[in-house]
């Protein structure tokens, strides 16, 4: 099979029928041997309806309908684990994303032999208080994933070789980050395409500007993993000893200025009067318990039945 689409929806009944038609005029007019996987994320409205009355009327419309309402992540990694596509093309349902575009995208993936090709709305019809924040997120994104091509890690209109999709996990809302994701499998051809951005037709958006705050917190824990994941003592670590460091050398400091007064004959207090000793104190707890952290990272490193795991690109036996 050529291609597997993969759409994620909540509540996009109206947009359904003219999503599948527009897809199915693509592909027959290229030839292309296709699936459209609809994944409903618990919609509230009729969309599995839609969905089951359109697979009647094209056998290439397949769906997984979930019992509640997950999140894009799991709908994409639901999508991912079905698709039996050469090219995997992911997109929105809520014809924002303009299915025109795959066979360009099909094209990159197949003869320029990209890994992942993502979409770029270079032109958006967003209002000014979703365009700023996204363009201060994705700068930040790529400086933090070092993939420095992408423009719009957001877009939901991305094209993978089937064989990306196969070994990266999307969960809690890391759909944002698929280039990170793959990057960090060892997928580094990463491509862009500029896209048509299509205005809402239907409905509303489902995202909020709690998304960028979640985003950011996502981005984090994904830097986080991917340098210090599999080796967590480098990290607490390093910073529990050079703290604990620190607050011993205040202890001896204290310490010692209070012995030199001693000596020297100088008025001198009591070592637990000087709030620096607490400081210091507090310090050598805390670099102690950073450093067990580490530590304890390690263990659970070590037993994890992942420990051992790597992506192997090809062998000859």
């Amino acid at each position: 099979m050529d291609i597997s689409v993969v759409v994620p929806l909540y509540n996009e009944a109206e947009s359904l029928p003219e999503l599948a038609a527009w897809i199915k005029r693509v592909m027959d007019e290229n030839g292309y041997s296709y699936e459209v996987l609809m994944i409903n994320d618990g919609s509230t409205d009729d969309s599995w309806q839609v969905i089951k009355k359109l697979h009647e009327e094209n056998e290439a419309i397949k769906g997984v309908c979930f019992r509640r309402n997950y999140g894009k992540s799991p709908a994409l990694n639901t999508g991912f684990a079905a698709a039996q596509g050469d090219v995997v093309i992911t997109m929105d349902a809520d014809l924002q994303d303009s299915p025109d575009e795959i066979p360009e995208l099909y094209r990159m993936i197949t003869e320029e032999d990209y890994d992942l090709v993502s979409g770029w709305k270079k032109k958006r019809y967003d209002p000014l208080s979703k365009t700023l924040p996204t363009k201060l997120f994705n700068a930040t994104a790529r400086r933090v994933s070092g993939i420095h091509n992408l423009h719009d890690f957001n877009c939901g209109l991305k094209a993978y070789k089937s064989d990306v999709v196969k070994r990266i996990e999307v969960y809690g809302d890391m759909h944002r980050y698929v280039p990170y994701l793959a990057k960090n499998a060892g997928f580094n051809k990463i491509g862009e395409k500029v896209v048509q951005h299509q205005a809402r037709k239907y409905g509303v958006s489902k995202f909020g500007l709690d998304r960028f705050v979640n985003g950011y917190l996502d981005l984090l824990t994904l830097w986080f993993h991917a340098k210090f994941g599999v080796k967590p003592m480098h990290f607490f670590g390093l910073l529990g000893s050079l703290m604990f460091l620190l607050g011993f050398i205040a202890v001896i400091v204290v310490g010692g200025l209070k012995l030199y007064n001693m000596w020297a004959g100088n008025h001198y207090t009591l070592v637990t009067n000087s709030p620096y000793f607490y400081l210091a104190l507090t310090a050598m707890i805390l670099g102690t318990q950073l450093f067990l952290t580490g530590f304890l990272g390690e263990l659970i490193t070590r037993n994890s039945p992942s420990r051992n795991h790597y992506e192997i690109k090809e062998e000859i036996k």
